[in-house]
């Protein structure tokens, strides 16, 4: 394990015993409003293509149609939910993933394996790193972005990433969490 990965790891176990209060009251919150099973685990696909268990807070009820088909997500989200995205709150479990090693602190968000799949090439390189729990392209539009101006955003990352650009991105992130998402067009990787 690298000195980066040690600090990485470390430094997780330290920000999810700070966040304790933080999860209690969000996952009280979830159980409250929207029954039981406040987390979510989905399988993504991390560093090389290995996948993992990616965790965070359940923001969608398991709605169906009469059929049993799955509503779309807009029908889905709860009201608490959507707060959770916005302020990206949803992905403080995620700090488990740091410290088990699935992801780093910065880096290309992981995507679903079919997804990653189907970029094919583009989406091999986006497995050379780990995956993070922020990127570039989430500070610069992540939902105002299609798929690939994210994966565009993310090689541009790769190739030019650094330790002052990662600290960038997580101050960003935070400016992000508490104003909103914006779409940037204009901004180079310092």
């Amino acid at each position: 394990m690298t000195v980066w990965a040690f600090f990485g790891r470390s430094s997780a176990a330290l920000v999810l015993l700070i966040l304790l209060p933080v999860n209690l009251t969000i996952a009280l919150l979830l159980r409250i409003l929207q029954g039981s099973g406040v987390l979510f685990r989905q399988e993504r696909s991390g560093f090389r293509g290995l996948p993992f268990k990616l965790v965070k807070f359940r923001t969608m009820r398991d709605l169906r149609d009469s059929e049993g088909n799955l509503l779309a997500d807009e029908a889905r989200v709860t009201a608490i939910g959507t707060f959770l995205r916005k302020t990206r709150l949803d992905e403080l479990p995620s700090f488990w993933n740091v410290l088990a090693g699935d992801l780093a602190y910065v880096g290309p968000r992981p995507l679903l394996t079919e997804t990653v799949l189907s970029l094919g090439e583009r989406g091999k390189r986006r497995g050379d790193v780990l995956p993070g729990l922020t990127g570039w392209a989430q500070i610069n539009g992540n939902t105002m972005l299609t798929l690939d101006e994210k994966v565009s955003l993310d090689l541009a990352y790769i190739e030019r990433r650094r330790w002052n650009t990662d600290a960038y991105v997580i101050i960003r992130t935070v400016w992000v969490m508490i104003n909103g998402e914006k779409r940037r067009d204009d901004i180079l990787i310092p």
